[in-house]
């Protein structure tokens, strides 16, 4: 059997004619009876075109409710650099002592005249009783210059009677004597007498000049209206206000704070604060918005106020005042604008809110921080563009 090798096997056939192979044509269908549908409509288009369709339809409507709150709005103001503040006291007083006794405890609530802490008013009252002693002695040194003055009015008359007699005696003598009916002697002795009886008549009006003086002029007014009188009794009236300080109370309704920095037997120096009172019926709010957040806002409008601290709850009050200058205005060491180097910054202007009585809602306590919204009753109104826009339409239609 013989072989060939496959190369043999593979060549073709000389005599043979080979075709190249035909190529295919494609089958045309035929054409069918039924609507043929458009390439868009596939699955899902349906739904596509409603979101559209409702996308259109509800964008005029989105804009015009949108200009509509634009130009009906802008009449809130809202800020949140807004705190709670209160009425704070350091209570003091102005006599110094020993701390007998401290009445309330850190944190503590108290009313008006709440008595809040005890000085030794042993020294005190000694000072009273010395005081009142002095008008006592005052009292009677003035009855005595008055008694005084009494008597010296009686010696100076009976001084001008003895002057009067011893004048009338002395002219007699003198006409006897110019008679020779009487010794030189006899004259000599009453012209003695009536000068030594006017230097005692002067001596006498001077010391009821000066009694009367001791007196203030006027020897006949009350006691009580001389002026050592009085001063004697602003003395004691002094010395019962030191001891009515010793007792220290509550300047108004509030809650005591740093109560444990007072303790009993240290002594407290006149004007040193013993401890904080701070105010729960005058409370406010402080506020500090920009300067371009205050163009409409006015003493008087409603102010709403919440709370960080309380979600939820609210509080009404009213714009009280508006600082007429920026918060860095009172600063140590203000602002110097001069340089080359400045840079505008927005300033904020402080306002004073006033709370109303809100009876059953919680404490409002000093530093709590607050936003607040004032209600400026302006609306904002149509852009600028657009009212030029069409005030330029109407001249030309004009």
């Amino acid at each position: 059997m013989t072989r060939h090798p496959p190369e043999a096997r593979d060549a073709p056939d000389p005599d043979v004619t080979v075709r190249p192979a035909a190529k295919e044509r494609p089958q045309l269908r035929e054409p069918s009876s039924e609507p043929q549908q458009p390439a868009s409509a596939t699955p899902g288009a349906p739904g596509k075109s409603r979101k559209r369709s409702l996308m259109f339809t509800l964008l005029p409507v989105t804009l015009i409710i949108g200009g509509y709150l634009y130009v009906t709005g802008g009449a809130v103001m809202s800020t949140d650099n807004a705190y709670v503040q209160a009425d704070m006291v350091g209570l003091s007083t102005d006599v110094s002592g020993i701390v007998m006794e401290v009445l309330v405890h850190d944190n503590q609530g108290v009313a008006k005249g709440d008595v809040l802490f005890e000085l030794d008013d042993l020294p005190f009252r000694l000072a009273l009783d010395r005081a009142e002693a002095q008008i006592g002695n005052t009292r009677n040194d003035l009855a005595a210059l008055q008694a005084s003055y009494r008597n010296m009015l009686s010696q100076v008359a009976q001084a001008r009677t003895d002057v009067d007699f011893n004048n009338v005696n002395f002219r007699r003598q003198q006409q006897l004597v110019a008679n020779n009916f009487t010794p030189q002697a006899t004259f000599d002795a009453s012209r003695n007498t009536l000068q030594g009886s006017q230097q005692k008549l002067a001596s006498l009006e001077q010391q009821l000049a000066g009694i009367a003086a001791n007196l203030n002029g006027n020897p006949d007014a009350p006691i009580e209206d001389h002026p050592r009188y009085k001063d004697a009794l602003a003395a004691r009236n002094e010395a019962a206000r030191q001891l009515a300080h010793t007792v220290v109370k509550a300047p108004f309704a509030g809650i005591v704070t740093n109560v444990p920095s007072l303790q009993p037997g240290q002594y407290l120096a006149a004007a040193a604060t013993a401890f904080n009172i701070v105010s729960t019926d005058h409370v406010w709010v402080e506020a500090s918005p920009k300067e371009t957040e205050l163009t409409y806002v006015k003493p008087g409008q409603r102010a709403t106020i919440d709370v960080d601290t309380y979600p939820g709850q609210h509080w009404v009050g009213a714009v009280d005042s508006i600082s007429p200058a920026s918060a860095s205005s009172f600063s140590l060491l203000p602002a110097e604008n001069t340089s080359g180097n400045w840079v505008k910054v927005v300033q904020r202007i402080p306002m004073r809110i006033r709370v109303n009585n809100a009876p059953g809602r919680p404490p409002l306590r000093v530093g709590m921080s607050v936003e607040l919204n004032v209600d400026t009753g302006h609306a904002r109104g149509l852009p600028g563009f657009i009212t030029e826009l069409f005030g330029s339409s109407e001249g030309s239609n004009g």
